[in-house]
């Protein structure tokens, strides 16, 4: 009888096509050579999805007690208040994160200021350059820089792409029956070591497949033109007319003919952002004060699970550009998967249901090489 099984085996492996061969083996050393890089994107990413959750809970000059919205200090008000306390910085922006969160200032420095929204006071000044911001630095560039960080990170990405496309074509049973259903579906917990590894490479890569299908897409989106126009192309864009975007630019002599000057304008932005466009998140604004004469007034509103919606005023006229974004739930499907996608790739689509969510699949994908690499070495040794 062992005879006949090891005969039927060995035509079993014969009759494996060269395509299951060829898959099989760039699985393999795609796996190990971009391997690395894989685990340091998922276990930085697990990090960073709940980024806001943990600097609330661990840093208190971020948090405020909550009052009324008509208490709320408007921009010229923060802006006197903080020139006053640091004459010699120069403010560029405020962002308003809440009714029960503190103002952060943007200023020329390494530093961030935060700032009471009730009575101007400065509650905290921190590095720039904190834990999360040298963990974004790790899961965007590996920590080698823009430049090289960026095309390592982009490409690798791109072989985890295919390597989730192999993995499912490995993990396809021949024939379905009760043993491969359960195989394919189940982990054997009481197994050894080493089947228990290869259940967890294979059963928990197949249930996570979809959502590192969607972070990888995503990731590949930010990171290659090419993906982004096709993604774009795919969900249905550039088959409409293209809409006739006009970028007003206010002219350098408009500075002196405003009716504004640029704190009464901020203020008026402000109160006309919060109570006449925003939708969502209302209390969250961003205010960002022109760099030159000739530039325009940003604000940023809607602030809510990953999305935003980027708002250009008149310098003049304080009137709101065509170049503006709309709110999202009025976008056609194309532009909403086109500013959805930086919430899709982190997990903030749902809220907190989906970032629990997104936490436990990008630790699956930061598993997956260290796993893949026991079975190759098990293997490996076992040939020894």
């Amino acid at each position: 009888m062992s005879l006949i099984k090891k005969q039927s085996s060995k035509l079993k492996s014969k009759k494996k096509s060269r395509f299951s061969k060829i898959n099989a083996w760039l699985h393999l050393w795609l796996g190990l050579a971009s391997g690395i890089v894989v685990f340091i994107m998922g276990i930085t990413g697990c990090i960073l999805v709940f980024e806001h959750e943990i600097k609330a809970m661990t840093s208190p000059w971020l948090n405020v007690e909550s009052q009324s919205r008509e208490k709320l200090l408007p921009p010229s008000k923060i802006y006197t208040a903080v020139q006053k306390a640091m004459p010699d910085k120069e403010i560029h922006g405020l962002w308003y994160n809440g009714l029960d969160k503190t103002i952060k200032v943007d200023i020329e420095s390494d530093s961030l200021i935060y700032v009471n929204p009730y009575n101007g006071e400065i509650t905290g000044m921190v590095d720039h350059e904190d834990f999360f911001h040298e963990i974004d630095e790790g899961h965007r560039y590996l920590w080698l820089g823009k430049e090289i960080g960026t095309i390592i990170t982009s490409w690798a990405t791109l072989i985890f792409f295919f390597l989730l496309v192999s993995g499912v074509i490995l993990w396809f049973p021949k024939k379905w029956n009760k043993t491969t259903f359960k195989s394919s579906f189940k982990i054997k917990w009481s197994a050894r070591f080493k089947r228990l590894n290869y259940d967890l490479h294979n059963v928990l890569g197949f249930y996570s497949l979809i959502l590192a299908f969607l972070i990888a897409l995503t990731g590949l989106i930010m990171s290659f033109h090419w993906v982004r126009e096709s993604t774009y192309w795919i969900t249905g864009g550039f088959t409409d007319e293209k809409e006739n975007i006009e970028i007003i630019e206010a002219k350098a002599d408009t500075l002196s003919k405003s009716k504004y000057d640029h704190l009464t304008a901020a203020d008026i932005i402000f109160y006309k952002v919060r109570n006449e466009i925003a939708k969502q998140n209302k209390e969250a604004i961003i205010i960002h004060f022109p760099d030159e004469p000739k530039d325009n007034f940003y604000a940023c509103t809607d602030m809510h699970n990953g999305n935003w919606r980027d708002l250009h005023f008149d310098q003049k006229t304080l009137e709101l550009l065509p170049s503006s974004r709309k709110y999202i739930g009025d976008e056609k499907f194309h532009d909403w998967m086109s500013r959805s996608n930086y919430s899709l790739h982190v997990g903030a689509i749902g809220g907190l249901t989906t970032k629990f969510i997104y936490f436990i699949a990008s630790l699956i994908c930061a598993s997956l090489p260290l796993t893949g690499f026991y079975i190759w070495w098990g293997r490996k040794k076992g040939k020894k």
